[in-house]
């Protein structure tokens, strides 16, 4: 029940939020303007769409997953509001899965406004696309596989979010905003760090490298976009292996931001 309600609170907070709805505006209209590309591109133009909406879903989330994320604790702190929080019978914990639960339903829902209108888009271009255009299509309009690359771009972004949470339970915004983009990028190529041994030469670096591929989030594997704009077919144990690691990654961040928010000095 606690968690409920502070959840529900922070997605209030998130939905007033100026800069959801700026996002959000900003990324609805990237992705109409994505068919006014398509014109210029005959036969690529579905291929288009799909690339860009996909991509603004995934930036834009991230942009609300980072900066509304990382004040998520820090705002009680330094509003003082926390300790008439924690003086009620609300548990350091529970505030903070609570924050975790509220802004992941923030973004469920800008994930699926995305969706609908991509969606939309490209049912407009399917119907208004002549036969021969449609059978050039590497795949179809409205593929139902579009829905895979959401399910792991939304999981990715909750993953995402328990980072900016587990950053923000110790530092400042601007350094776990730092922090968290940092993670971020290091993520996508973090593969890289596996097969390094192949041009350093000393030991101890080889296992540094190794124990960082380890340690590190890998998030290469939420990308699938490429594989589906393509027509290519992404297997469900696939999918269902990523979201796996990333509960787990998830699990991890949000023991140890409670952990750490439990042992704070609020003085």
């Amino acid at each position: 029940m606690v968690l409920a309600a502070i959840a529900l609170n922070v997605f209030r907070e998130s939905v007033r939020d100026r800069v959801f709805y700026n996002l959000l505006l900003f990324a609805v209209v990237l992705v109409g303007a994505s068919v006014l590309v398509g014109q210029m591109t005959a036969g690529q133009d579905v291929k288009i769409i799909k690339d860009l909406g996909l991509s603004a879903t995934s930036l834009f989330g991230l942009f609300i997953a980072v900066f509304v994320g990382i004040g998520l604790v820090w705002k009680e702190v330094e509003r003082r509001s926390v300790y008439s929080l924690i003086a009620k019978p609300v548990r350091r914990p529970e505030l903070v899965l609570g924050k975790y639960i509220g802004l992941a339903v923030t973004l469920l829902v800008n994930v699926i406004v995305m969706a609908v209108v991509l969606y939309v888009v490209l049912a407009y271009m399917y119907w208004t696309a002549p036969p021969n255009l449609r059978a050039a299509w590497e795949a179809p309009a409205l593929d139902p596989a579009l829905l895979e690359v959401f399910l792991l771009v939304y999981v990715q972004l909750l993953l995402v979010t328990a980072m900016a949470l587990f950053f923000s339970t110790f530092s400042s915004p601007m350094l776990s905003a730092v922090l968290t983009l940092g993670l971020y990028v290091i993520g996508h190529f973090n593969a890289d760090l596996k097969h390094f041994d192949a041009v350093v030469t000393s030991g101890p670096v080889v296992w540094l490298l190794r124990a960082l591929y380890y340690l590190l989030p890998n998030l290469a594997p939420f990308d699938i976009t490429a594989q589906v704009v393509h027509g290519q077919p992404v297997a469900a144990g696939y999918v269902l292996m990523t979201v796996g690691y990333a509960a787990v990654y998830v699990a991890f961040l949000l023991t140890a931001a409670c952990l750490i928010f439990a042992r704070r000095d609020l003085k």
